[in-house]
């Protein structure tokens, strides 16, 4: 009696698939530390939802006993999810720095920008109220009799004076120095020169606080004919000018 002493082959031994798990974990990782800066949101949320596809489809192989490394791919697939929850929180982070930003710029430019007065129009007595609630009033031209030395009149013509009150109503001060004035008379507009004497002439000095005024008085020497008066005050470099016409009596 023989018998069969053969041993049948052995089955083929399969290959784990754990590339997929292994990857994901990789990218979970650095998508998570790049979610932890918040300027590298967009890196994140890239490398988190790759992770999180390739760390489920490792998952799935291992269901179907493609792969042994079911810990490496969940983790994987978690670490994805936790960068992309990080780029989301980056990315409003940053919009709203960003947003920030651009607003403190456009406050800055418009502090520095000149300031236009409310009214355009202006005749004696009315008030040119500026953005920062700075107040130039005009009064109406009264005639004016230049002493025997003063400068900026001319023989044969007429003098006349306003005066100017600068009312701080802002939270700063007011330099008052940097305030400029000049004058226009007639049809022509010629320049109406601005009368220097022991009255008149000296300009405003110093600053106003908050709250407070400050007048100066001002001549202007004009054509004997002219029938009108333009002053125009400038309140400074970060101002825009303010003009009255003025009727001339």
């Amino acid at each position: 009696m023989s018998y069969d002493t053969q041993v049948p082959p052995a089955a083929p031994h399969r290959v784990m698939r754990n590339g997929l798990g292994t990857a994901a974990l990789i990218l979970g990782i650095i998508g998570t530390l790049s979610g932890i800066v918040p300027l590298l949101f967009w890196l994140a949320g890239i490398l988190g939802l790759i992770a999180l596809i390739l760390g489920l489809v490792g998952k799935g192989r291992v269901k179907r006993g493609e792969a042994n490394n079911k810990g490496v791919a969940l983790t994987g697939a978690l670490l994805g999810l936790a960068a992309l929850i990080l780029s989301v929180v980056g990315a409003v982070i940053t919009f709203t720095a960003v947003s920030e930003a651009v607003d403190e710029i456009d406050k800055a430019i418009k502090e520095t920008a000149p300031k236009d007065p409310a009214a355009k129009n202006l005749a004696d007595g009315d008030t040119s109220v500026y953005d920062d609630d700075l107040k130039v009033t005009v009064s109406d031209p009264k005639a004016y009799k230049p002493s025997e030395f003063a400068a900026g009149h001319t023989e044969g013509n007429k003098a006349y004076q306003v005066t100017v009150v600068i009312e701080n109503g802002g939270k700063k001060k007011f330099d008052a120095a940097l305030v400029t004035l000049s004058g226009r008379a007639g049809t022509n507009g010629v320049a109406a020169e601005q009368i220097f004497d022991e009255k008149v002439g000296a300009g405003f000095q110093g600053t106003v606080l908050p709250g407070k005024k400050a007048t100066l008085t001002v001549a202007f020497d004009v054509p004997k004919d002219a029938k009108n008066l333009t002053v125009e005050v400038n309140p400074g470099f970060d101002y825009n000018a303010s003009q009255w016409e003025l009727k001339l009596g």
